[in-house]
Parts: C-alpha cells; sequence; structure tokens
C-alpha cells in the first residue's frame, strides 16, 4: 500500500486548475505552492476532494484541510466524514480544533481566555424572541445578523431600524433550525477594512486588508470585495500570536481576523482553524513555513 505524509483536502470544486475562471486557478495555484513545499522536503503528498470516496485514508500519516469549502452546506455528512477519519489519520488542524472552530460560540472561549473580541450576543436554537426585542434589550440600533455555524457570509444581513421588520420571518425561520449570533454594527470595517493575520505553528507570517466594495460591508471576495498586502503594527502581530495561544492546543496553522472596534481597540473578528484563505501568492514564503511546521508535526507521531 502506497503511503502517504500528507493529503491536501480540497473540495470537488477545486479539484483541477482554470484558464478562465481567476478564482479557481488562484486557489489550486495556492495548493500548488503548499503541494510543493512538501515535497520538497521529502514528504510524499497528494491533493484529494475530502469526500473522495475511493482513497483509504488510513494510507496517509496527515491530512491537511485547506479549501474543503463545501463542509458547511453538507455539514451532517462532513461531521460523520470527520469523525471516521479521525480515527485512521491525523487531522491538520486535529478533530478537537475543528469541531471547536465550526461553532462561533469559540469566540466566549477566547473571551474568557483574555482575547479582545467583537461585542457578541448569541440566540440559541428554539428561542423565543423577536429581532425587535432583542435589539430593546440589547439597546442596539445597528447590528449584524449571523448563523454560529456558517462560511462565505451565508446568511449575515445587515440590520437597522427600518430593515428590522422586514427580516423577523427570515429570522425566525433561522432560528428554529440554528443558533444566531447578533452584533453592534462595525462601522471601521467598512471604512477601514479587516485585517487577516497568518500565523503558523504559533508565529506570525503575512498579512492581508480586506475591504469590501462601495455600499457593502461584507469584506469577502464573493460579494466584491478586495485583498490588499498589508504590513501590520508590532501590537497587531502581538494580538494574533496571543489570540492562536488562547487555544486549547496550539493549531498548526491559522487565521487570526482583527479590526479596529466602534471603541479604537484591536478585536477579533474570526479565528480560522478549518479552512481559511491564507493568501500564499502574495507570500509563497510562508507556504514553506507551514510545511516545515507539518514536518515538525510529523516527526513527533
Amino acid at each position: 500500500m502506497t503511503l502517504y505524509d500528507c493529503v491536501i483536502l480540497t473540495d470537488q470544486r477545486y479539484l483541477n486548475d482554470s484558464k478562465t475562471d481567476t478564482y479557481k486557478h488562484n486557489v489550486y495555484f495556492e495548493d500548488r505552492l503548499v503541494y510543493h513545499a512538501l515535497e520538497e522536503l521529502g514528504l510524499k503528498t497528494l491533493r484529494l476532494a475530502w469526500d473522495d470516496a475511493f482513497f483509504d485514508w488510513s494510507s496517509t500519516k496527515s491530512v491537511l484541510f485547506r479549501t474543503t469549502w463545501d463542509y458547511f452546506d453538507r455539514f451532517a455528512e462532513f461531521s460523520e466524514w470527520l469523525e471516521l477519519v479521525s480515527k485512521q489519520t491525523t487531522l491538520l488542524n486535529s478533530e478537537a480544533l475543528i469541531r471547536w472552530n465550526i461553532d462561533k460560540h469559540y469566540l466566549l472561549d477566547l473571551q474568557n481566555n483574555g482575547v479582545h473580541i467583537a461585542e457578541s450576543h448569541f440566540i440559541e436554537q428554539g428561542a423565543q424572541v423577536s429581532l425587535e426585542q432583542l435589539h430593546d434589550i440589547l439597546d442596539w440600533n445597528e447590528t449584524v445578523l449571523k448563523p454560529c455555524i456558517s462560511g462565505s457570509a451565508r446568511h449575515t444581513y445587515h440590520l437597522h431600524p427600518e430593515t428590522i421588520e422586514t427580516h423577523e420571518t427570515l429570522f425566525q425561520e433561522l432560528i428554529a433550525n440554528e443558533a444566531m449570533m447578533l452584533q453592534p454594527f462595525q462601522h471601521k470595517i467598512v471604512s477601514q477594512g479587516e485585517i487577516s493575520m497568518m500565523v503558523f505553528n504559533g508565529q506570525f507570517t503575512h498579512a492581508v486588508l480586506k475591504k469590501a466594495k462601495a455600499g457593502d460591508f461584507r469584506v469577502q471576495d464573493d460579494f466584491g470585495g478586495s485583498v490588499h498586502q498589508y504590513q501590520p503594527t508590532q501590537e497587531e502581530i502581538i494580538f494574533a500570536e496571543t489570540t492562536v495561544q488562547a487555544c486549547d492546543e496550539l493549531p498548526i496553522y491559522a487565521r487570526v481576523d482583527i479590526f479596529e472596534d466602534n471603541d479604537g481597540e484591536i478585536a477579533l473578528s474570526e479565528l480560522e482553524l478549518i479552512e481559511p484563505e491564507l493568501w500564499f501568492r502574495l507570500h509563497p514564503e510562508a507556504a514553506k513555513l507551514l510545511a516545515n511546521g507539518i514536518q515538525k508535526r510529523l516527526t513527533n507521531l
């Protein structure tokens, strides 16, 4: 049986390169940077869709989650697969970290560990409450509503007094099936953008600045947002590394999304430990740093 050192995970949509779709090309190119960095260290590597029905997952020492971007649309299937595969090989990041990070309640754990997060109120599944009641109780006027398990800004809505009533029916449908979270609208994300800090094995490597297109508040490129190279301050670097250290175990890779909140403080927007975009194309050397970390992790297995 062929034994691999590391299988890089994607989903079916991104298995092949594209000459016409820049987005797909970037995904493929960045995964290839990681692939070649691992191969240069002498690690036998393969790139597969996570739901490949024919691969024997026990034939690889580890799997690296990279672009499994359909997992939240197929969560039940993914969760079952995750439990099965975690018994056959080493997951990077670990199953425990992935399951913890999937649900945005993890923000409360980080807050308890001293990390300053975006102000948040969690509404549990089945709660009997209206959007109007929530805004009155919290004394918030302008907010963002999002699911606790989500990605790519799925069901993320900007609410203000004129739109609360129009979103009420949808909110009731959502809260009947899943937990949601409500946050005060962060005006500086619109005016200044959101910073993504890449941290491998606890060490900051590079950063990008994400900015929403005019008239929108979502910085994801799915919604027309733009990405720019960014040189963070020492304070921002310390914040990112401290956030990663606040996890129960050290992630082999992390993306720490930060912004300046309405009070002028650095705040954590999200900590991405599952399949974050890491912008290796803007900093190719980071792929080598990640590969070095994987090699060290495998040596200690």
